[in-house]
């Protein structure tokens, strides 16, 4: 059992408290410290097994411009991956430059496809169908595909992103001949992407998901004799979201890694493909805190405490049944003789944050931190009842900076203006 790095913030309190009253709430607070401690993480482990590497931040994970530019400017070499034009601005205003970027859509608009052709940045193309309509707009002299390789895995089913029920990536037995074919239509150079799900703790899938995505490559490279110039294992890093569950050790994952690349491409790391990886939890996720407020308490057929953020502020658990640690700011140590369940101000029954936890007395007013919201936490947050969506602050050397600022109703219905 690993201690969350912001258990003491917690349980101290008096920071997130102050933070609360100057910012109000429901805030998505980020603590830079932490941020930058997971970028040393990867990046020294990266650096420890692979001479050629890079990373792309995962820009559907957390799209703030202002977080963007702060870890770019800790990194300077890491890139995005985008799936939007959107995400592809995110990154732009971040000041990220476009060649160390790659925009991996999929069933991609023509509109879609000019904005990255646009933009400058890398394109990985989810089908061959879309590389059809890519070529209505041009040729690249570099171009990857996405592979899904027949299996995935993933905390929920549904961010399971590989296998036969996926809607992602080209299947196996079929990417080699997409190769060939965009080889003949003038495409100089190649990649291969595979990401195929998330939220994984087992550091044995990275080993065995890098070996099926490079017996793929083999195949694709005999097929074009032609060496792939990069390959991108995607992602799926996972997070601790229970107090049972350990943080990925990432010199062992990397190191299993790059046993297979060395299996693949021989000894000397010169011949190695570029070594890709796409992280948005495993960066951010940890390093947020969702402040809310109790706003009610119920004693019905259960107990409900209601805050002022619910499903609209934080989907993940109402989406696919998410678990977040849930604690009243200040008071760790309470006995915890409440179960409730936690649920914000929606007019849907699945508007719950947590599910019969234990809890302690609480009273209206009261702050309450859930833990690990940077990653699909504002991303994913929306506007259903009208409820506008929160602010950000980032705490940098101390100081809290407020990075978005608090969404108004008028704000919702301004495009409404005729």
């Amino acid at each position: 059992m690993t201690k969350h790095p912001l258990l003491n913030e917690v349980q101290d309190g008096d920071r997130l408290k102050n933070i609360s009253e100057e910012y109000g709430t429901p805030l998505y607070t980020y603590f830079g410290e932490i941020i930058c401690n997971n970028l040393d993480r990867i990046d020294t482990a990266l650096r420890t097994n692979f001479d050629k590497y890079q990373i792309y931040f995962a820009v559907k994970s957390n799209n703030n411009p202002n977080l963007l530019a702060f870890m770019h400017q800790y990194i300077p070499t890491l890139g995005a991956d985008c799936s939007s034009p959107g995400e592809l601005l995110a990154a732009e205003r971040a000041e990220i430059p476009m060649k160390n970027c790659v925009y991996t859509g999929n069933y991609e608009s023509m509109d879609d496809l000019q904005s990255a052709v646009n933009s400058g940045c890398e394109i990985n193309l989810d089908d061959e169908t879309s590389f059809i309509r890519l070529k209505n707009i041009g040729i690249p002299e570099y171009i990857s595909f996405r592979l899904n390789p027949g299996v995935g895995k993933g905390r929920f089913a549904e961010i399971v992103t590989g296998g036969r029920e996926a809607k992602f990536g080209i299947p196996v037995e079929k990417i080699a001949a997409v190769y060939k074919s965009a080889l003949a239509d003038g495409v100089k150079t190649f990649g291969l992407q595979c990401h195929s799900g998330s939220a994984i703790l087992d550091q044995n899938h990275f080993r065995e998901n890098t070996e099926l995505i490079l017996k793929t490559a083999r195949h694709i490279e005999d097929a074009i004799d032609h060496r792939l110039l990069k390959i991108s294992i995607g992602s799926g890093f996972g997070i601790p979201y229970a107090d049972d569950e350990d943080p990925l050790n990432f010199n062992d994952v990397f190191g299993l890694v790059a046993e297979i690349f060395k299996e693949f491409y021989g000894q000397h790391q010169h011949d190695w493909p570029v070594l890709c990886i796409e992280p948005g939890r495993a960066l951010v996720g940890d390093a947020a805190i969702l402040l809310a407020q109790v706003t009610g308490i119920k004693d019905s057929y259960k107990t409900f405490i209601g805050l002022d953020a619910g499903m609209e502020t934080l989907m993940r658990p109402a989406l696919y049944g998410a678990v977040h640690r849930i604690y009243k700011v200040g008071a760790l140590m309470e006995e915890q003789n409440l179960t409730v369940d936690i649920t914000g101000r929606i007019c849907e029954n699945t508007d719950r944050l947590a599910i019969d936890i234990p809890f302690p007395d609480v009273a209206e007013g009261d702050l309450i931190a859930i833990m690990d919201t940077g990653a699909y936490g504002y991303a994913m947050a929306h506007q259903f009842n009208t409820r506008p969506r929160p602010a950000e602050v980032l705490i940098d050397k101390d100081k809290p900076h407020l990075i978005r600022s608090r969404e108004t109703v008028e704000d919702i219905f301004r495009k409404c203006d005729t």
